[in-house]
């Protein structure tokens, strides 16, 4: 018996040294683990475009060639995120039908004021143009003939008699909710505007930095120039006197991004 434990004993003192091998190779690889933790898989998602690759836009959270088909070049669409070569339809607003909107060859639907042109806006995806003229008496009464299309500049015109002005007001990134400081500007413009007569109305006009994809800068637009819109009503201002317009990042002030994350106001 007591030869048996001595044997057992020389058995378990000769695989010392083998694990202790093992032991040392493995708190070597999780050494070399811990080194490397640029070997673990980026995270595909973003937030804006700058956190994709050049050439790239983040739409949805994902980084793709394309959200929308101005992203694509002139004879392409985009199609699931990536650019497509499609046979052109149009070469001008003039090709398309229905007050759609000449794009990238393809005849498209208007989203803001500004893919109209001059003096034109955008209803329910439909440009309405003004009426081409060369002279006031191609126009209706209360028209002038301006840059060859009937217009009538007086409905942007403050309203005589009347010393107070529509201020602008500014929102906070990717938000539409009315800041603190901008709240006591709009109890001022809606005192301006109990000042006017009722027939006057007044165009909401929502603004949105470059960042983001187009689709979703429109839309933000809209949620501010609405968020503002309630806030007056529940000051007071008769609803039917308010009308919201979307500009989207069309129309940037120049002065940095947190200027043109705004609202303005124009009268009707």
């Amino acid at each position: 018996m007591a030869e048996y434990l001595a044997g057992q004993m020389r058995d378990r003192m000769r695989r010392l040294p083998l694990l202790g091998c093992r032991l040392a190779c493995l708190i070597g690889v999780l050494v070399v683990m811990a080194a490397c933790p640029d070997k673990k898989p980026e995270d595909p998602s973003c937030d804006g475009n700058e956190d994709c690759p050049e050439g790239q836009y983040c739409v949805n959270r994902q980084c793709l060639s394309c959200g929308d088909n101005s992203h694509c070049a002139v004879g392409q669409t985009c199609i699931d995120g990536t650019c497509f070569d499609v046979e052109s339809d149009c070469q001008s607003d003039a090709d398309c039908k229905d007050g759609e909107i000449c794009r990238n060859g393809l005849c498209t639907r208007c989203q803001t004021d500004t893919d109209c042109g001059p003096g034109g806006s955008c209803v329910d995806g439909a440009c309405q143009r003004p009426t081409e003229c060369r002279v006031d008496e191609d126009c209706l009464d209360d028209e002038d003939c301006i840059d060859g299309r009937c217009q009538r500049p007086w409905l942007n015109e403050p309203p005589s008699g009347v010393d107070c002005t529509l201020a602008t007001v500014y929102f906070a990134f990717d938000q539409a909710v009315i800041r603190e400081d901008a709240r006591a500007t709009l109890v001022d413009n809606a005192a301006c505007i109990r000042k006017v007569s009722a027939d006057r109305g007044v165009i909401i006009f929502g603004h949105t930095d470059v960042e983001g994809t187009e689709e979703y800068n429109i839309a933000l637009a809209e949620r501010r120039a609405r968020s503002v819109a309630d806030y007056l009503s529940r000051l007071g201002i008769d609803g039917q006197r308010l009308r919201v317009v979307a500009k989207g990042e069309g129309e940037p002030t120049g002065n940095g991004a947190e200027r043109d994350r705004r609202v303005e106001f124009t009268w009707q």
